[in-house]
């Protein structure tokens, strides 16, 4: 009896990373809260909007990377349910660029992997009550580039690319073959090089070679 009491005033959490030791760690850190509980765990995009449906989680924690359609990707389609989850980005990639797109996707929080599990903690809690959860030098960024374009109406470049796009533009840069990017994507091969070609094309580069160099040198800016 004592245990379905607690389990009803604990807010719920689904886990959406494609590394099995990734999702144990989050079970194990959270659990062990008194208010929060992990209710389920998936692995790509299609098995976590299943599980958002079936189980309805007061948040989800979700990784950029997954096979198939990109975090971003399930980001996005949850904000069309009737009552969408919080949603706490949890990834590796560097967030003075992807936490940007993921609050304007419908992320309430980002969090790089390599903070502290206290951060998880934190950021979750916040979400959970409606705040937003960024680090202090993204939000002074987001200020600033907000100031920027009110007054100058300039925007960074890549901006245009779809979040699909920007993935395979990343990865570009940081010199994955397109062959490596469709494995690691879920993707065709075939698939990457249409997304190659949106970028040449939206970007107005010439070639693979002009493409491959300023990938690069974005990549690099982003460090």
């Amino acid at each position: 009896m004592t245990v379905e009491v607690e389990t009803q005033i604990r807010q719920s959490i689904l886990l959406v990373d494609d590394h099995p030791l990734v999702r144990d760690g989050l079970t194990q850190l959270i659990n062990q809260e008194p208010d929060l509980w992990v209710c389920a765990e998936a692995a790509d995009a299609a098995e976590a909007y299943a599980e958002i449906i079936r189980s309805r989680p007061d948040a989800v924690i979700v990784d950029l990377s997954l096979h198939g359609d990109s975090g971003l990707d399930l980001v996005k389609r949850m904000q069309g349910l009737p009552q969408p989850p919080a949603v706490l980005v949890l990834s590796m990639h560097d967030e003075a660029f992807y936490a940007e797109r993921s609050l304007r996707a419908g992320a309430l929080g980002y969090v790089m992997k390599s903070e502290t599990s206290g951060k998880v903690i934190e950021g979750l809690r916040q979400v959970l009550q409606g705040q937003l959860f960024v680090s202090p030098a993204i939000a002074a960024k987001a200020a600033e580039k907000f100031l920027l374009t009110r007054t100058s109406g300039a925007g960074s470049t890549v901006d245009i690319l779809t979040d699909r796009e920007i993935d395979v533009f990343r990865r570009i840069g940081h010199g994955e073959e397109n062959r490596r990017i469709a494995e690691d994507l879920g993707l065709s091969l075939k698939t990457v090089q249409s997304h190659c070609a949106h970028i040449k094309q939206k970007l107005g580069f010439e070639n693979a070679t002009v493409l491959m160099r300023e990938a690069v040198r974005w990549v690099d800016r982003q460090r």
